[in-house]
């Protein structure tokens, strides 16, 4: 088969250019997709390197295929640091969006140079290889037997290869699982938190949980008051006191993607109104739990648990083996 003709002598760097355009279409429309994964690998690690190599090196003679190819990864892995380098000192910053237009601005700009720069060359490199073309470069016909089947498998070893490389690719492994779990002041910001009461005066908080899980979760969440001290002597918490405050409450939630674009928006918030009616130094303290929680002892007399199971709990909070907030509050008499 003889060279392409017409625009087929440049038909790796029209699909580059289309390839391209349609990763941007992926990424808007269908961000969770396969192929906007596999796509993605290309148009990272090969494409600006590909385009740039070409339109730099426009004849045959220049560089053999071999010395394209690996020229074609390695200039990529160099050009693209470059683009997030330079958008870093701009406004837009190194975010999806901005580094998606310019490696788009880039292949397609350098693809259209390549493109002209082939048209003008003497005798241009095209990636146009026929089966007879394979085996002439391979001496297939005086290869003996031995090297023959080496090349069968030498073949087999780098599809796999690609092939294991494309499923780590479009299968990545899920990042770390997590809750957001705050409060807030009562305008909705982390500033104004009512820490300085008199004796049954409202005062609002929100609380706020996010699930990063990914898995949908029953959340719980126990609002205990407690009165601590420290025990410099002896290094250790001593608690007074415990009470137990009304409002717990239990939600539901689907797990949401981290996102690290935009604007952060919250899954759930409540707001949460409460009174004191001991004075004194407090700790409001909120437990949460994922999935279920812990069985809570009858009411104890004078409705003090501080000699009950609750405080082990609270002290695993202080602790941080159970995931908790707490708010301090001085209650004027």
């Amino acid at each position: 088969m003889s060279e392409p003709k017409g625009l087929w002598r440049y038909w790796d760097l029209l699909t580059l250019i289309g390839l391209s355009i349609l990763m941007d279409i992926l990424i808007a429309a269908f961000p969770e997709s396969v192929a906007r994964k596999a796509l993605g690998l290309a148009f990272i690690l090969f494409f600006p390197g590909y385009a740039f190599i070409t339109a730099l090196f426009p004849e045959r003679k220049e560089l053999d295929n071999l010395e394209r190819l690996a020229l074609s990864f390695g200039l990529s892995i160099a050009i693209v640091p470059l683009i997030g380098l330079a958008l870093n000192y701009t406004p837009w910053g190194i975010r999806l969006t901005p580094i998606l237009i310019s490696l788009t601005a880039f292949n397609v700009l350098f693809s259209l140079l390549a493109i002209y720069r082939r048209r003008s060359a003497v005798n241009p490199w095209i990636p146009w290889t026929t089966l007879d073309d394979v085996k002439r470069a391979l001496e297939w016909d005086k290869a003996s037997g031995l090297d023959k089947a080496l090349t069968v498998v030498l073949i087999a070893a780098i599809v796999v290869s690609i092939g294991a490389l494309a499923y780590v690719v479009t299968h990545p492994k899920p990042g770390e699982a997590f809750t957001e779990f705050y409060i807030l002041g009562p305008n909705g910001k982390a500033s104004d938190y009512p820490t300085n009461l008199t004796v049954g005066e409202n005062a609002t908080v929100i609380i706020g949980i996010v699930n990063h899980e990914h898995r949908t979760v029953t959340y719980y969440v126990q609002i205990w008051l407690v009165n601590l001290t420290w025990d410099a002597k002896t290094n250790t918490t001593v608690i007074h006191d415990i009470y137990k405050m009304p409002g717990w409450f239990n939600v539901t939630l689907k797990p949401v993607p981290v996102n690290l674009e935009g604007n952060w928006t919250p899954e759930f918030q409540k707001r949460y109104t409460f009174s004191i009616d001991r004075p004194g130094k407090w700790q409001l303290w909120f437990l949460l739990f994922k999935d279920s929680h812990p069985e809570v002892p009858k009411l104890p007399p004078g409705s003090n648990y501080v000699n009950t199971t609750v405080r082990n709990l609270i002290l695993e909070a202080i602790n941080g083996s159970v995931q908790s907030l707490k708010l301090n509050i001085y209650v004027h008499k």
